[in-house]
């Protein structure tokens, strides 16, 4: 009953998943910035977690990053996934890229703590490719993306566990993003509270990086 009731969230509007400062800005990042809610059921996220938490907790908890981007958080790259997960990344990347992107090998994870944040940033063209896809599990977050000239033009996603975000283009190079902190975090006048958040995200190739390249450090998302 709880997977029907999730998956029966992806029929509500856009306008239920993102929000934004005004027309034009709903408008600019349409295809740019999305959310798919209930894209896992309940089994898969439990899958993932389940199979994620073994590695996250041999790792401590962080609370400065090498481009202080994040707060609160730990990470891994992990390349080598069960049957069951890898068969949930090719939804993902079916969903969210197209044939002719090619896929960076590892799959970053982080694992932010109810206290942990991400602070507003824009990805590096260095270290990931034109899309980003990440899905959400255990809590509900918010993040929010500002124009980096224009900080009045902004948009807000909606991320409940077992939603997949995509963002591509402008959105991840004009517009800063970042996961809103607990205290902060609201969806319009909703109350969004904030617990443990991890985040399984995928990463278009870099254009300059070749296929046997060593990997970068990764984006925080």
């Amino acid at each position: 009953m709880a997977a029907s009731g999730r998956l029966a969230l992806g029929t509500l509007p856009r306008s239920s998943w993102v929000r934004g400062s005004g027309p034009a800005v709903l408008s600019r990042l349409r295809d740019a910035a999305l959310v798919r809610p209930g894209f896992l059921s309940t089994a898969e996220e439990e899958t993932l977690s389940r199979e994620l938490e073994p590695e996250l907790r041999r790792r401590r908890y962080e609370y400065d990053h090498w481009d202080a981007a994040i707060h609160g958080f730990r990470e891994t790259e992990k390349s080598r996934w069960s049957e069951a997960s890898r068969a949930i990344l090719q939804r993902v990347q079916a969903a969210a890229f197209s044939p002719g992107q090619t896929l960076l090998s590892s799959v970053h994870v982080l694992d932010l703590e109810p206290r942990g944040y991400i602070k507003p940033h824009v990805d590096s063209i260095k270290f990931c490719g034109a899309t980003i896809a990440g899905l959400s599990l255990l809590s509900p977050s918010v993040m929010r993306l500002v124009h980096t000239q224009e900080p009045g033009e902004w948009l807000e996603l909606l991320l409940e566990p077992g939603s997949l975000y995509i963002l591509r283009g402008s959105a991840r190079y004009d517009f800063s993003h970042e996961i809103l902190r607990d205290e902060e975090s609201f969806f319009g006048g909703r109350r969004v509270p904030r617990g443990r958040r991890i985040s399984v995200i995928c990463r278009s190739l870099p254009e300059e990086m070749g296929p046997g390249e060593p990997g970068q450090p990764p984006p925080a998302c």
